[in-house]
């Protein structure tokens, strides 16, 4: 996924489901556009968060 991509899923009204590598379900909290970033939350936790390459990010297809 690019970084615009990801800005555009995290200012979506809709759920669109995004996974971390193709496997883990995540949220994505905020997206550092200039560098690529993501914070992602992995699960239900909100405690359980990362900052990881947008490039990591898939949109799952249904």
């Amino acid at each position: 996924m690019n970084a615009q991509r990801a800005q555009q899923i995290y200012d979506s009204q809709d759920t669109i489901a995004v996974q971390l590598d193709g496997e883990q379900s995540v949220w994505i909290e905020n997206v550092d556009v200039a560098n690529g970033m993501a914070t992602v939350q992995i699960g239900a936790s909100p405690t359980n968060t990362q900052t990881v390459s947008v490039e990591r990010l898939h949109e799952k297809v249904h």
